[in-house]
């Protein structure tokens, strides 16, 4: 009997290595098809603490496809300190709102709104005054990915969101 040659030797690794990508990549791509869908989170930072907040609810752009967890996330905030949230990149490349509500403590309540307009563009980051005035008090806020659309119905502009963060902010 024979020994393989160099030639021969190498030409059965390449092969091994060959099948063994493959069987790699079609493993990963099972995994990958199986994977949970993951949405844009948010993460809040106040007091010293942080919170990653799931969108209350979403929609793909693309396919339609929907979740609608409607839960609203909680991080107390100091009157005074700021309250950041941090914007994912899907977030921040699109045009969003943020509705920030306000309380006086006879409980009236009163929105503000911020948007991408009136920051720089792609913005990651923002800071959230929490007492704008003695008397308010920074009660919560959401974040809103609008979108504008026809309805084939009435031909007129609709507005809408397709997605959606909503956080608390009760005092510590």
């Amino acid at each position: 009997m024979s020994k393989p040659n160099v030639r021969t030797i190498f030409a059965l690794v390449a092969v091994g290595l060959l099948a063994l990508a493959a069987v790699t990549a079609g493993v990963v791509a099972y995994a990958v098809s199986k994977a949970p869908k993951h949405y844009p989170e948010l993460t809040v930072f106040a007091n010293g603490e942080s919170v990653v907040v799931e969108p209350y609810g979403y929609c793909e752009l693309s396919n339609g496809e929907c979740v609608n967890d409607e839960s609203t996330y909680y991080i107390p905030a100091t009157s005074g300190k700021p309250v950041q949230v941090s914007l994912p990149t899907s977030v921040a490349e699109a045009p969003w709102i943020v509705v920030t509500v306000y309380e006086r403590p006879n409980g009236e309540q009163f929105e503000r709104i911020l948007s991408f307009i009136d920051y720089p563009a792609e913005t990651r980051f923002l800071s959230l005054d929490t007492q704008p005035e003695p008397e308010l008090r920074l009660a919560g806020f959401e974040v809103r990915l609008p979108i504008v659309y026809t309805d084939p119905a009435t031909g007129q502009e609709m507005y809408d969101v397709h997605g959606l963060w909503r956080v608390g902010t009760p005092q510590p």
